[in-house]
C-alpha cells in the first residue's frame, strides 16, 4: 500500500471522523467475511434483541456514575 494521497495531519478531528464514517459505509458485506461461528453468534444476538427489545443502561445513568464525586 502506497502513501495516501490525502495528508491526514492537516485534517481536523471532525474531518477525520467523517472520513472514517465514509470508509466504513463504503464497505460491503462481502468485504467483511464472517466465520460460521461469528455469524451464528450475531444471529443469536439479533434473535434475543427481537424477543427482549433493547436492554442496557441509559447514557445519562452511565455518565452520572462516571462523574460521581468529581468536582
Amino acid at each position: 500500500m502506497g502513501k495516501p494521497a490525502l495528508d491526514l495531519s492537516k485534517l481536523t478531528a471532525d474531518e477525520k471522523l467523517d472520513l472514517i464514517d465514509d470508509l466504513w459505509r463504503s464497505l460491503s458485506s462481502d468485504d467483511l467475511p464472517l466465520s460460521s461461528e461469528l455469524r451464528a453468534e450475531l444471529d443469536r444476538r439479533l434473535d434475543r434483541l427481537e424477543l427482549e427489545g433493547p436492554i442496557g443502561v441509559p447514557w445519562e445513568d452511565v455518565r452520572a456514575e462516571m462523574t460521581a464525586g468529581k468536582p
